[in-house]
């Protein structure tokens, strides 16, 4: 069930993200914390202001894996990690590697799919040219 929910999610994520930013904070808990290339977010206000700040983009997902985690671990509360990486375009920049760490949370009702992000990290992994 977490690896189905997890291909829905990235792709209803990185769809919206190039295509309907402007929304893209409906995907996430009220108090969620990115955090983008070193710099911290916090807050679904903080999150729109960051979101739009940003040059349309265009990305391709190379890989993704996920790991639920115990509920033991989590307080009964539903928890997936989200692994993915590959390529990013934005609008005036070369093109980047980059990976990116979702958490994300469900309510605890049995059989929900109503995911949302509590957290991620997102790196540009591209190696230093000698």
């Amino acid at each position: 069930m977490a690896c189905r929910a997890t291909e829905e999610f990235v792709n209803i994520y990185y769809e919206t993200m190039d295509k309907r930013r402007r929304t893209l904070t409906r995907l996430f808990v009220d108090k969620a914390t990115l955090i983008w290339n070193g710099n911290v977010v916090t807050g679904l206000d903080a999150l729109s202001n960051f979101f739009k700040m940003l040059p349309s983009s265009e990305f391709q997902i190379n890989m993704l894996d996920c790991q639920p985690d115990h509920v033991q671990a989590t307080q009964s509360q539903t928890i997936v990690l989200v692994v993915t990486s590959g390529t990013v375009k934005f609008d005036g920049n070369k093109q980047h590697f980059f990976n990116q760490n979702f958490l994300l949370t469900a309510p605890s009702a049995p059989n929900s799919t109503l995911w949302k992000i509590a957290g991620y990290c997102f790196y540009f992994q591209d190696w230093a040219s000698s």
